[in-house]
């Protein structure tokens, strides 16, 4: 397991942000952050509350939702496996494995600009 709060790590920029938004589309889900935003192509999973939870079981969505307003205070990433993400005792996991993925990339980062706008000039990660 890689758990790191290394500086020059991108996964370091989401520690303590809030999630403002979980938003679905056809092809991703994605985290927001007042800046930063997050995209897993693979179909995430993880445990809120207690329950574990896979996208797009019944009921994920409703546990995806609870993320909103919770505060990122640690993470994982194992290459070619997981990216996690902790909200104290909830997890937000994201499969990085091929076989997960369907194509060569499993997730996106893209950062903020100088003026706090989501841009690719704030950088932009992919796993």
């Amino acid at each position: 397991m890689y758990i790191t709060n290394n500086p020059d790590d991108p996964l370091q920029l989401l520690m303590g942000l809030e999630v403002s938004a979980v938003s679905f589309a056809r092809g991703y889900v994605e985290l927001q952050f007042d800046g930063p935003v997050l995209r897993s192509l693979s179909d995430p999973s993880g445990v809120y509350g207690g329950r574990e939870w896979r996208f797009p079981a019944p009921g994920s969505l409703d546990l995806m939702r609870c993320y909103i307003g919770k505060t990122v205070d640690g993470y994982e990433l194992v290459p070619d496996r997981i990216l996690a993400l902790h909200f104290g005792e909830h997890r937000f996991v994201i499969p990085l494995d091929p076989e997960s993925s369907g194509g060569p990339e499993a997730a996106h980062m893209v950062g903020v600009d100088e003026s706090g706008q989501v841009s690719v000039r704030g950088g932009m990660w992919i796993w």
